[in-house]
């Protein structure tokens, strides 16, 4: 590479440029895409990676999924030799042990990007498919005990070869999903985004000069790993350790080692592998300490390759956490988030203005499925709930927001449930369930009504944060629990936090509950005023008031 002598100017005009572009893949993907997951909730995610694969830019969307593609670039670098990677080729993966990172459900394509005959980068979409086989329909089941019974596997392989389909690959996708029409919509959408993304870098490169493009890449991620270490200057050092329980009371634990250049997540010594879906990939649990270190370390939107260079995980082989094929990791985000979480339990303190108790802290995802009763057509819903987030030392927790890890998402509207999957919502609203009363409150979950109208329809399930509660601060009270209440038609009550393929009825209602955050400081010291705005604001009842903050009106 000739060495240019580049100005600040233009290495921000294309840094922004890439940022630009991965936008507009985004809004592609958004655009075309079949499934209610994706459009609506935007359960996925685009980035550019360098050459090499080490990531440059990203656009909205899951925090967690920002850092899976490049894993997928660098996985097709390693199984293919340079000249097997052409222009328009498409590559996809979904393997866990092989830069998927996730779950089966979770498909990455990447496409590299050739400029006067040289790969200068890769565009890539993660998105969550509907439905790729698997012992369960979506997917998702707690039953599994295998990666085998969790669907078709894409071991990193090419599925367009240099602009033209590989149709007998298509074929297999399509023979292995319950769902073929959207599964192949979703497959086309991604496709169309990474196209969007090549076209996009190639004019980058083309009006300011490959060399040029490449040396800017590069400069920046060296940028991004100053910000890094100037953050880590500012933060105190030393070794921090921090521990929780899972719901099965189970003990996990880190140990996170900050010096001036590095920051170091020591998860080993933790539970072994689960001998059902609750297992994350190395490669998963390292991006969930990447956004716990961005949390902490530089508030600027730059992210990339070399934001993350000071950081390092360890991991057991063989643990919960980085566990050996072929174990399953169907519910891989709920173990994400409890390592997501601890770090951030044992190290936002280090922070006082980033300090908070615990959220919701679960994805809550749930899926329900069935024939449509006025079409008969297949339909399966995956909707990810919101919940209550953590108070602070100056304010109150948010309600009714995605959990951290799932960012930057939104639930499905009631419209789209009723028209596309045929089940009514019958309500959505703030939970009055009692926990996380404190001097500031944690923000409030919950409450969400399904009604079932088709026959032989199911429900699915796997919450965490049913039993270990959302921990509070200096005095301050727990959150409460994330579960889910099956009320039949007859009247009985059933009550899950984990629950795989349960059999619906016409009029049952699946009623959603998700969590209070945590909260911050003695109850008794909240504001009188905010305790009456919470009153009015029917955030607590007035016998509520009375128990928790000797409210005297």
């Amino acid at each position: 590479m000739n060495k240019i002598n580049l100005d600040p100017i233009t290495t921000e005009i294309i840094q922004s440029s890439l940022q630009a572009a991965c936008d507009e893949m985004f809004v592609a993907m958004r655009k075309t895409a079949m499934s209610s997951i994706i459009y609506e909730v935007l359960d996925f995610g685009t980035a550019v990676t360098d050459t090499d694969g080490n990531i440059a830019a990203s656009g909205a969307g899951i925090p967690a999924f920002i850092a899976m593609c490049d894993k997928a670039a660098q996985a097709v670098i390693k199984k293919y030799n340079s000249a097997e990677i052409k222009e328009g080729d498409v590559f996809a993966t979904n393997d866990p042990y092989n830069g998927g990172v996730t779950h089966l459900n979770d498909v990455i394509v990447v496409m590299p990007i050739f400029c006067e005959g040289e790969r200068i980068a890769w565009s890539a979409n993660i998105a969550h498919w509907p439905d790729l086989g698997g012992m369960a329909p979506g997917g998702i089941s707690a039953d599994a005990k295998e990666i085998f019974q969790e669907g078709l596997q894409l071991p990193v392989i090419k599925m367009i070869s240099e602009g033209k389909p590989i149709q007998s690959v298509i074929d297999i996708i399509t023979a292995n999903s319950r769902v073929p029409q959207y599964t192949l919509g979703d497959m086309w959408a991604a496709i169309a985004s990474i196209r969007v993304g090549e076209k996009r870098i190639i004019d980058i490169a083309k009006k300011y000069g490959k060399e040029t493009f490449k040396q800017s890449v590069k400069l920046f991620m060296d940028y991004g790993e100053k910000a890094s270490v100037d953050s880590l200057s500012q933060l105190p050092q030393g070794t921090f350790h921090g521990e929780d329980l899972l719901d099965d009371g189970r003990k996990i634990q880190v140990k996170v080692t900050i010096t001036n250049k590095e920051f170091i997540v020591d998860l080993r010594n933790n539970p072994k592998q689960d001998d059902g879906p609750n297992n994350a990939s190395y490669d998963g649990t390292v991006v969930s300490a990447q956004m716990a270190f961005k949390g902490i370390t530089s508030g600027d939107f730059v992210c990339n390759a070399g934001t993350f260079r000071p950081l390092k995980v360890l991991c057991d082989e063989g643990s919960m956490f980085n566990p050996i094929r072929p174990a399953a990791q169907g519910i891989y985000y709920e173990t994400d988030i409890r390592s997501y979480d601890l770090i951030w339990k044992t190290i936002s303190h280090l922070n006082p203005n980033k300090s908070t108790a615990g959220s919701f802290a679960s994805i809550c995802g749930t899926f329900m499925g069935g024939q449509h009763p006025d079409t008969g057509a297949t339909f399966i819903i995956i909707e990810p709930q919101v919940g209550g987030w953590g108070a602070c030392g100056n304010a109150d927790g948010m309600n009714a927001n995605f959990s951290a890890f799932h960012g930057d998402t939104f639930n499905t509207p009631a419209e789209i449930s009723e028209a596309r999957h045929g089940v009514y919502v019958d309500q959505m609203r703030l939970t009055d369930e009692e926990g996380g009363e404190g001097k500031f409150r944690g923000g409030k979950g919950i409450i969400m009504d399904y009604r079932i109208r088709s026959k032989n329809a199911w429900v699915s399930v796997a919450y965490t944060r049913s039993k270990s509660l959302p921990w509070a601060l200096e005095g301050g009270n727990e959150g409460g629990s994330n579960y889910v209440e099956v009320i039949r038609k007859n009247g009985k009550i059933e009550k899950y936090s984990v629950v795989t393929g349960l059999s619906l009825e016409p009029e049952d209602v699946v009623r959603i509950h998700t969590a209070n955050g945590g909260g911050f400081g003695k109850p008794e010291d909240r504001d009188p005023k905010l305790i009456e705005d919470d009153i009015l604001n029917e955030y607590i009842t007035t016998e509520q008031a009375k128990k928790y903050y000797n409210y005297k009106k």
